[in-house]
């Protein structure tokens, strides 16, 4: 249903957080979400809480936990097969987003500078895992 679109975010810095769901909720205002300040926050979350979202954004540079061993370990409980998980970075190297895809990354996106490309980016990125979910991966790249 559009009115439990639940996205959950793992990012450590409070500004991009907010920037982030300014520019969701600028294309999907329907869309709920949940921030959390760490990898370790999150998957302490999804342990003991029963929300599952539909989808799950990973900032690949984090303190704690980075990106990339979030979605280990994600992808290491079963319950989540299901949710689509995108990371999202300023990084663009096609050998490591390509090591992310084979680690069960559906999603990536390279973080624009600008605020009014990135509205279009969450927009087309979620309206893609709306449509299709989990078929394919791809890469969203707007410079």
């Amino acid at each position: 249903m559009e009115d439990n679109f639940w996205l959950f975010m793992a990012d450590d810095d409070m500004e991009d957080q907010q920037l982030f769901a300014e520019a969701v909720w600028e294309s999907h205002p329907e869309v709920k979400i949940k921030f959390f300040n760490s990898g370790m926050d999150l998957l302490e979350y999804l342990k003991s809480d029963s929300q599952k979202p539909n989808v799950i954004f990973l900032d690949l540079h984090m303190r704690k936990m980075n990106g990339e061993e979030t979605l280990k370990q994600l992808r290491a409980q079963s319950d989540l097969d299901e949710v689509p998980i995108v990371l999202y970075s300023g990084v663009y190297n096609l050998d490591y987003i390509s090591s992310l895809f084979r680690l069960g990354a559906n999603r990536y996106l390279h973080k624009p500078s600008e605020f009014e490309i990135l509205v279009t980016a969450l927009e087309r990125t979620i309206c893609s895992i709306k449509s299709n979910n989990l078929w394919g991966t791809s890469i969203i790249n707007y410079v």
